[in-house]
């Protein structure tokens, strides 16, 4: 493989790992769960797999709500997402005691068009799955005003529909998808804020909205589906995403941090109105301070800590760093990380890449230095190390 090639290939892994791995299991998932649904007799699907695929989705709905609401850690994105479990479970909990105790057929399946109430029902499951990015990305945007701005023009057209000669259906069906849409307008914002305000990302990037978002798509597309076929090749399919993504989802939002709370247990800093000195005095006194006290070295360095010699609020701090060194605060810590790596590496020739990564360059794992050392040099530590040793 050609080294430029090469290169690629190691760069997409190191940074694209799990999305690489989310995209195996997603097919893979999709693939069996169809070829497995071939060999299931309708009737057996119908009176045995159904209710208890829907005792399963609704079990694990309300087990990763308790689960989510004992680590909540007063943590609003948490909340958000435990009560968004709830109702997924009560509505599965709900269409369970409809389809198996009463008499009452809660979807028309296998017609020749999905009913509106039958968008509605979806649609308002959707809605409650995107408040977890939307408070993510927008975090307090989203309060009991624009809840209603939301909900307003799909309860609207479902009432037009049953009123007027054409159908509105397929507007129905899209709206949960223009919300969704209107959600990832955000994410490169979001990541630029974190970007502006850490050294370090880890558990705070946008793939896992992304692959939050791609799982939610499909449940939504597939559910379409369930509603115009009865074909239980789809709904086992479904039923098998629906459990994946809760359990999944549920692992992942408690492993992550909420990059607005540690902003926001900081004391309240004073607004500066203008820029005292110029940038040059203030970028002479920090580059001072980092060669004394070299700070970039804990994984935890943020923007905000550079107010320890520099009387800037956190906004004129970030146009300070991208007006002096032309990119972002986590580009800028970083590639001094990597030069400390270089130095180390210099001044001890029998370290391993490993060793380097754990001796304290400010890096949060070995993962995410070799992933910036990749991304800033365009090769990998050993390959570093092998072209400084051919230039001598």
């Amino acid at each position: 493989m050609p080294p430029i090639m090469g290169n690629a290939v190691r760069n997409i892994w190191y940074n694209y790992k799990s999305e690489v791995l989310f995209g195996v299991v997603m097919v893979a998932l999709t693939v069996l769960s169809t070829y497995l649904s071939r060999f299931i007799p309708d009737n057996i699907y119908d009176t045995i797999l159904t209710p208890a695929f829907n005792v399963g989705t609704f079990t694990a709905a309300f087990a990763c709500a308790w689960i989510t609401f004992r680590h909540v850690e007063h943590l609003r994105i948490r909340r958000a997402w435990g009560y968004a479990l709830l109702i997924w479970g009560l509505g599965d909990l709900s269409y369970f005691v409809c389809y198996a105790i009463a008499p009452m057929q809660v979807m028309n399946m296998g017609a020749e068009h999905i009913t509106a109430y039958e968008l509605l029902i979806g649609n308002l499951l959707g809605w409650v799955m995107v408040l977890y990015p939307t408070e993510t990305l927008r975090p307090g945007w989203l309060t009991w005003k624009v809840v209603a701005w939301q909900l307003l023009p799909m309860i609207v057209l479902v009432a037009l529909d049953y009123v007027i000669p054409f159908s509105l259906r397929l507007l129905i069906a899209l709206y949960p998808y223009a919300l969704l849409i209107m959600v990832l307008t955000h994410i490169r914002e979001y990541q630029k804020w974190c970007e502006d305000n850490f050294s370090t990302l880890d558990n705070m990037d946008v793939q896992w909205i992304i692959r939050y978002c791609i799982m939610l798509a499909i449940i939504g597309i597939n559910y379409v589906n369930i509603c115009i076929a009865h074909d239980h090749t789809r709904g086992f399919t479904q039923q098998w995403f629906v459990i994946v993504m809760l359990v999944y989802s549920t692992e992942q939002i408690l492993y992550r941090k909420d990059p607005w709370q540690r902003l926001r247990t900081l004391p309240q800093e004073e607004e500066s109105t203008e820029i005292e000195q110029p940038y040059a005095a203030y970028r002479a006194t920090l580059e001072s301070w980092l060669e004394k006290e070299r700070p970039y070295l804990n994984p935890d360095f943020q923007l905000t800590d550079l107010r320890q010699v520099l009387p800037l609020n956190r906004t004129y701090l970030s146009r300070f760093i991208n007006s002096e060194y032309g990119c972002s605060f986590y580009q800028w810590v970083n590639r001094l990380r990597i030069e400390e790596a270089k130095r180390l590496k210099m001044e001890h020739p029998e370290w391993t890449a490993q060793d380097i990564a754990e001796h304290g360059c400010g890096f949060s794992s070995r993962q995410a230095f070799y992933r910036t050392f990749l991304r800033e040099t365009g090769q990998t530590p050993s390959e570093w190390w092998a072209a400084q040793n051919n230039t001598k």
